[in-house]
């Protein structure tokens, strides 16, 4: 199922191979799908992001690219990440398997593009891969939406950030010499618990910007307490939504690190 308007190719680094979708201009961003793939709602964010002045470039990691969300669909791919070598879903103190070869892909657009450096933004299952990721000085813009991994199965499970203490330790050093980390999330979403957010507030300090979106009872929007995807299935692309403001702060962040002065 072709995604109209990407060029489609693909990516291989050490054992791992997988297609790629790219579209737009100018510096690099990477996006990280979420489960269950790059749905329509992931290839339109795609496109906001490339329509802002950026070269966009989707590994497909799972899935099937173009195809809408479903719940079977959804149960499919859970099932499949689970058992997948590349992902570790649990892990509290390292990352993915997976993380490795986006490395390369970021390394790879960058030298091809140059600036400053490329974003990396990952979502859901995918969104603490940013944080990893942010490890290669071509990693210049990470952005963490509603980052999922590992699985909340106990307190220090929903608090941990899917990293290595040696690769945290890197993280840290380039926040202290002026990097920068986005993190978005609502505020009732059990998948992206808030001692994540506080973890992560803890480690970074103000190198860490939060954008915690009220959907508790009650909430002046009337987000669902069960909102979950930031930027693809639960934004509400309208001025004065703050999902709306979460968008344009993500565009606003990858123009302030990428542009080259």
């Amino acid at each position: 199922m072709p995604l109209s308007g990407f060029d489609e190719s693909t990516f291989t680094h050490a054992t791992a191979t997988f297609p790629v979708y790219r579209t737009g201009t100018g510096p690099g961003v990477v996006i990280i799908h979420e489960i269950p793939g790059i749905t329509p709602q992931v290839a339109r964010f795609a496109r906001r992001v490339a329509d802002a002045g950026f070269t966009v470039v989707l590994p497909e990691l799972l899935g099937t690219a173009g195809r809408p969300l479903s719940a079977t669909y959804l149960a499919e791919s859970v099932a499949r990440v689970c058992v997948r070598r590349e992902f570790h879903v649990l892990a509290r103190n390292g990352a993915s398997p997976i993380v490795e070869p986006l490395k390369a892909l970021c390394r790879a657009l960058h030298a091809e593009l140059g600036g400053p450096g490329v974003g990396a933004l990952g979502m859901c299952l995918t969104g603490n891969f940013a944080l990893a990721m942010m490890v290669d000085a071509a990693v210049a813009a990470p952005v963490l939406s509603q980052p999922s991994l590992p699985f909340g199965i106990t307190a220090s499970h929903r608090a941990a950030l899917h990293i290595s203490p040696e690769d945290l330790r890197c993280v840290k050093e380039r926040v202290a010499h002026g990097a920068r980390v986005l993190g978005l999330r609502f505020t009732h979403d059990m998948a992206c618990p808030r001692a994540r957010f506080d973890h992560l507030r803890r480690e970074l300090g103000a190198g860490f910007e939060a954008i915690d979106i009220d959907s508790g009872p009650g909430n002046g929007h009337g987000i669902p307490r069960y909102a979950h995807s930031v930027l693809t299935n639960d934004l509400v692309d309208r001025e004065g939504h703050p999902t709306r403001a979460a968008l344009d702060r993500v565009l606003g962040f990858f123009t302030e690190r990428l542009q080259a002065a």
